[in-house]
């Protein structure tokens, strides 16, 4: 018994130490041995709060192979805070200090909470426009175009999409902007611009998430390609730092640029990535910001899972 209790000691004192300081996949993984849990049990314990999460994710999870970034994962990792008897949010804490952002959406200094929160809400709009998890494009090409105006703020987005469709009878896409703190959602305009029109508009003030329909006026077989563009008028938020894209899955190519007014010029711009929401950021590389346009862009000929962005600072 002494060698059990002497092994116990130390499972809490490693535990202790990565609750402290992280990574999440350690604390993870401590949290589990300390409490002498194989996967299939936490997998079984999580079914019964109502989250579905499969034991090979799990597993990612605590190599740090990969992180939670969906809803559903978010909520699983609030429930194994409770599983594992861990004190309130202290993996969520680990994960917001690794890294944010969300859908590949606004990300300016969000706190994992707020993620956690716009996630949720972005689910109830999706809902209300009857849009289903997939929505049967594959993205061929994605190109965004943001102007950022003379007050630092994001005036507006726009974004030309080129897309094959896997499934009969898609008819729509449903467009998400994600204002920068302090955005007001019912103040913002989306304007369809080449080969759609506008539908129904959904927002939620708190999080400052915006979800439109974009119709198509056909109904497109699979294997068909369809071209789009369409714009955001923002302009409702404070000094603007960076715009992140999400890819929830390999596609094609994606472009950004970033064009600021001749008032407002940053000091220096970079572009990075993420594995994950809430992996560490890497590939960070400066940009030069051109003289006659004023902008920066980047180019990914073909996108992997995960999220890329450019980020600027003021003076």
């Amino acid at each position: 018994m002494p060698h059990a209790t002497q092994h116990a000691d130390v499972a809490t004192a490693e535990l202790d130490s990565a609750l402290r300081g992280g990574p999440f996949h350690v604390a993870l993984r401590a949290a589990i041995a300390a409490r002498g849990l194989p996967l299939q049990r936490v997998q079984h314990h999580l079914s019964r709060h109502g989250v579905k999460v499969g034991v090979t994710s799990l597993s990612y999870w605590q190599q740090g192979a990969r992180r939670p970034q969906r809803p559903e994962s978010l909520r699983a990792v609030r429930a194994l805070e409770e599983i594992l008897e861990l004190p309130e949010e202290s993996l969520i804490r680990l994960l917001a200090e690794a890294g944010e952002g969300a859908y590949g959406l606004r990300s300016a200094a969000r706190s994992y909470r707020s993620l956690v929160e716009a996630s949720g809400v972005l689910d109830q709009l999706l809902a209300e426009l009857d849009c289903p998890p997939d929505g049967g494009l594959h993205a061929l090409a994605h190109h965004e175009r943001l102007r950022i105006g003379a007050r630092r703020e994001l005036a507006e987005r726009e974004s030309h999409h080129i897309v094959r469709a896997h499934r009969d009878g898609i008819d729509r896409f449903v467009a998400v902007h994600h204002g920068d703190r302090g955005a007001t959602p019912e103040r913002m305009r989306v304007h369809a611009l080449e080969n759609c029109r506008t539908g129904r508009v959904r927002w939620h003030r708190d999080t400052g998430v915006l979800a439109a329909e974009l119709l198509f006026d056909t109904r497109l077989r699979a294997g068909d390609t369809f071209l789009f563009r369409y714009g955001v008028e923002d302009g409702t938020a404070g000094a603007s730092r960076e715009y992140v894209r999400g890819f929830d899955s390999p596609g094609g190519q994606y472009a950004l640029q970033v064009c600021f007014d001749a008032a407002a010029l940053p000091v220096r711009c970079h572009r990075f990535a993420q594995h994950s929401a809430a992996a560490p950021r890497s590939g960070c590389r400066d940009l030069a910001l051109s003289g006659r346009h004023r902008s920066v862009h980047l180019v990914e000929p073909r996108v992997r899972t995960g999220f890329l962005g450019i980020g600027w600072d003021w003076e």
